[in-house]
């Protein structure tokens, strides 16, 4: 029986390899050193804030964040904006409003807008967190367990992938990109050098921008990333004081009879 189930077992395990190598060879994905990767990292509240301009300048006008509270880009661990300028930011917002039908400025209390309609892409609220299933190349999981690649390193990928290729197909151009599986795609490229410029010189070259738009759409994902990480460690702290504490209780408890031996 034993024989059978690691005959089953090793099996699988090859069929799986094999599939994800398959997968894995559809797209090749960068290597990036991202701060909030690892047990302690955290996010720079500088990068989250040129992210912000990097998605509100180029990738909202096809995309939407309709998952993402206004009010949260003033919390702790994330772009940390003050909430006058976050008021402001918001009234930039227009919205219909759900009880009178008619268009006004945003609240902070309001969503990020939606993006709909034809030719308009997928809302990136949750894309980094979706594409951390690709987990790296042949998608073993391996490399997002010691490199950390995973969604921001996806969207890194894909959008300096483009090889300046275009092919049409039923009426619709595509791109070519050797990050998306399949290796075309329906986005045009969005990034190029100097597109937007940030208030503190950083640098704004394609690459820097594409990471600091990653890096902000982790964010928008997996906003309480850094909370639950420090609950985390707290938690382990705790489980190995008590693991401790309860080894030596136990020693002390049963220190007096170990080795007696019992007669009859």
């Amino acid at each position: 029986m034993m024989r059978k189930l690691l005959i089953s077992a090793v099996s699988a395990l090859a069929l799986g390899t094999g599939a994800a190598l398959a997968a894995g060879a559809e797209g090749h994905m960068e290597g990036v050193d991202f701060s909030f990767e690892g047990p302690f990292g955290t996010y720079d509240q500088a990068q989250l804030r040129r992210g912000l301009q990097v998605v509100q300048e180029v990738c909202t006008a096809c995309h939407g964040l309709k998952f993402v509270p206004l009010r949260s880009l003033a919390d702790a661990g994330g772009p940390q904006i003050p909430g006058d300028d976050v008021r402001a930011y918001a009234a930039d917002l227009s919205i219909i409003d759900a009880e009178t039908g008619e268009e006004r400025p945003r609240k902070e209390t309001d969503m990020f807008p939606a993006v709909s309609g034809e030719g308009m892409g997928p809302d990136l609220s949750l894309m980094a967190k979706a594409r951390a299933g690709y987990h790296g190349p042949y998608g073993t999981g391996l490399s997002q367990l010691f490199n950390g690649m995973g969604g921001p390193e996806y969207i890194v990928s894909i959008l300096n992938s483009y090889t300046g290729e275009e092919k049409e197909e039923a009426g619709s151009i595509f791109y070519e990109n050797t990050a998306f599986p399949g290796g075309w795609i329906a986005m045009p490229p969005p990034l190029s050098d100097e597109l937007v410029e940030f208030a503190d010189g950083h640098p704004n070259d394609q690459h820097h921008l594409s990471v600091d738009a990653a890096a902000f759409l982790m964010w928008a994902a997996e906003p309480k990333m850094m909370a639950r990480k420090q609950s985390g460690f707290v938690a382990v702290l705790l489980l190995t004081l008590l693991t401790s504490l309860l080894y030596l209780t136990n020693k002390r408890i049963w220190a007096p009879h170990k080795g007696k031996k019992t007669t009859v």
